[in-house]
């Protein structure tokens, strides 16, 4: 019914605009749009189910683009309109809606081949164009037909000989099928972080243990210093690009980790995930640092229908906030990042009313916004435990934070941007306090 509704609503202002009926062909007005809005995922190699690069892939799916543009069901995209501005906001413009259900109305025929744009030029598996280098897993992983499979961490021992600026980054996972999510680390020189993985040798990460304490909606940013999330593969994302003057560093000597989550697929699977990288090419102004806010001490009760959970942290210098990646798992309602101002102003920045799992991208701010010392970040998200939830794996069970996708998450991923003198430790979190650290080494004989 709500496909109809919006059928005939669309349908009835269709020539308001300036398409004429007898006008729309694939090659003269349904091609530019396909361009710009669909052919990054609709082609050989990416993550849509059929291609959109010439007529003949496009002709037989019509009627479900038709489907598709009306309910609004393609491009994904899923930041409530009324909350905030996205540089990357993938939503059709009326017109454009207009034309590609006028194309199917009329019968979706080609047209005259020489009113076809130049085809778009894509590096031959980056969506980053082509890497200055390209990393891979140091060795294949078989993913069972059946089963669970814990996270596995492999380890590519000092990637970088020099320290580096990183413009673009993208994850390829070396089979779609069953690669849930990938998230790749740098680990500087020194660092403590996962120090019992070996080069070559796959590591099972160790399931989280449930929290004991008490949620108070405390949260915490992602550790950084002794190691930082440079780049996230999930399905549907995009990614990890920085703005003229911005760029991530990563430090000579680094590693590279990469975390991957399986899942399997019914068949046996090798995978051999890589990592694309284009490095800046002048020092940034400014440097980019990805992390998240999270809490692991939730509980969602059995059949909770909207079960509220959320995580506060408290910045500690100045920043500039760039983007938004929600993260939850099945259960997984909506979610909204908001910020309080030192000053007490209090301003919702984004709000997802509908999650889906299946997309979970990264929103753009369009102006980003600054953020000063002090100011509280709190990421708010919904959870659906009940039996209406049609993805939920079990509503009689309590649901805790966990790896699995029958457990849950609440990560908020962000991208800020700080001065370049600026320790990314120190951005958020508790700060120490030199007298009391002092004290506690002379207690301890230190």
């Amino acid at each position: 019914m709500r496909a109809l509704v919006a059928s005939l609503v669309v349908t009835g202002s269709l020539w308001a605009g300036n398409v004429e009926p007898s006008a729309v062909t694939y090659n003269k007005q349904v091609l530019p749009v396909l361009q710009k809005r669909c052919q990054e995922c609709h082609r050989p190699g990416e993550a849509a189910p059929f291609s959109m690069l010439t007529y003949k892939d496009t002709r037989p799916w019509a009627k479900a683009i038709k489907e598709a543009v009306l309910t609004r069901k393609m491009p994904p995209w899923f930041a409530d309109p009324s909350v905030g501005h996205f540089s990357n906001d993938r939503r059709l413009a009326p017109e454009e809606t207009q034309t590609l259900v006028a194309w199917v109305d009329q019968g979706a025929v080609e047209g005259d081949p020489k009113d076809a744009p130049p085809p778009l030029q894509f590096a031959e598996g980056w969506t980053i164009g082509k890497p200055d280098v390209v990393y891979e897993m140091p060795v294949d992983f078989t993913v069972p037909a059946t089963g669970t499979v814990k996270y596995m961490d492999f380890l590519l021992p000092k990637a970088f000989t020099e320290d580096k600026w990183i413009e673009k980054i993208e994850i390829r996972p070396g089979a779609r099928s069953v690669v849930h999510h990938v998230v790749l680390y740098t680990r500087p020189p020194g660092s403590k972080f996962m120090e019992e993985i070996k080069a070559g040798v796959p590591l099972t990460e160790p399931e989280d243990e449930p929290a004991k304490e008490p949620d108070t909606g405390e949260g915490e940013l992602f550790a950084l210093g002794d190691h930082e999330v440079v780049s996230v593969y999930v399905p549907g994302g995009t990614a990890y690009q920085t703005e003229p003057g911005q760029a991530r560093f990563v430090r000579a000597g680094s590693d590279l980790i990469f975390s991957v989550h399986y899942t399997a697929s019914g068949k046996a699977t090798v995978d051999r995930t890589r990592v694309g990288i284009v490095f800046a090419k002048q020092p940034p102004r400014e440097r980019v640092v990805n992390t998240a806010v999270f809490n692991t001490r939730f509980r969602i009760p059995p059949g909770a229908p909207d079960q509220a959970v959320d995580a506060r942290v408290t910045l500690n210098c100045d920043a500039t906030l760039l983007n938004f990646f929600p993260h939850m798992h099945l259960r997984g309602k909506s979610f909204e990042f908001r910020v309080t101002y030192p000053d007490g102003r209090s301003e919702t920045l984004f709000l997802m009313p509908k999650y889906d799992f299946n997309w979970q991208l990264t929103y753009q701010l369009a102006h980003p916004v600054k953020l000063p010392k002090g100011t509280v970040i709190t990421a708010l998200a919904h959870y659906d435990n009940s039996p209406n939830n049609p993805f939920n794996p079990d509503p009689t069970k309590e649901v805790r934070w966990g790896q699995q996708t029958w457990e849950e998450m609440l990560v908020g991923f962000i991208d800020v941007a700080i001065p370049l003198g600026t320790d990314p430790a120190e951005l958020a979190g508790p700060k120490k306090d030199p007298g009391k650290e002092k004290d506690k080494d002379q207690k301890s004989g230190g």
